[in-house]
């Protein structure tokens, strides 16, 4: 063999198995070159060293979820390089999963936690069940509240509208004398800005800390780590 062919026919060649499995053992970062894990069954080969591992399985991988913690003023953006050093979850990380779908996006501005997921599952109850879940978000805030702004924003029958619909009730605390915490349910891009301006205050950061049961805890500013299997939105 003098011209490199592709990783995933000389697989097939040794095992031998089908050129789709051979694929599949790739994809799944279940094959070394030279030590090295790749997963593009593309990738050419020539005298190289190919090895599979003991554990290798033809099974679907599990679809995963994975959370980040987004930097203010940056893109939601997933890398190898930011998985989080301290994630629990046993999860055997392969590139293919950063390719997983933003399903909770935040502004530019603002940071803090965002999911992305290629389970099914976790996409549709984010999406079906977007007006019942809860946000916490701590917000800084500039200039001085309305008389009565703060005791407004709690109300049940508070009158505020967004977009042409009645907004649910908040509820907001003082964090500081520049911050307050808001948890709302079905919140909306926007809406905690006009809330805030309503009361006489302007935004000047954000962060969301939860999405319903999911807390961002501990996790650091551009890291992200897999949902654990006993987490639940």
């Amino acid at each position: 063999m003098n011209e490199p062919i592709r990783l995933a026919k000389r697989l097939a060649e040794m095992l031998p198995c089908s050129r789709r499995e051979a694929e599949q053992y790739i994809e799944g970062g279940w094959v070394r070159v030279d030590g090295v894990v790749v997963e593009e069954p593309q990738f050419r080969v020539l005298h190289q060293s190919i090895a599979l591992s003991k554990d290798a399985s033809l099974l679907a991988p599990t679809a995963v979820t994975l959370l980040l913690h987004k930097p203010a003023g940056d893109e939601a953006d997933l890398q190898l390089a930011t998985h989080s050093p301290d994630d629990r979850s046993g999860i055997k990380q392969l590139k293919k999963h950063l390719g997983a779908e933003l399903v909770t996006p935040l502004s530019l501005p603002a940071s803090g936690l965002v999911v992305f997921t290629d389970d099914w599952r976790v996409s549709r109850k984010l999406r079906e069940d977007a007006a019942t879940l809860e946000h916490e978000v701590v917000v800084e805030v500039a200039g001085s509240i309305k008389p009565g702004g703060l005791e407004r924003l709690n109300r049940m029958d508070h009158g505020f509208t967004f977009n042409g619909k009645p907004l649910p009730p908040a509820k907001v605390s003082w964090q500081s004398e520049a911050r307050l915490r808001f948890a709302l349910k079905g919140e909306q891009p926007g809406q905690i800005a006009y809330f805030c301006e309503s009361v006489g205050l302007s935004v000047t950061g954000m962060k969301r800390l939860r999405l319903g049961r999911v807390a961002l805890s501990g996790l650091a500013v551009g890291q992200w780590r897999y949902l654990l299997p006993t987490e639940r939105f």
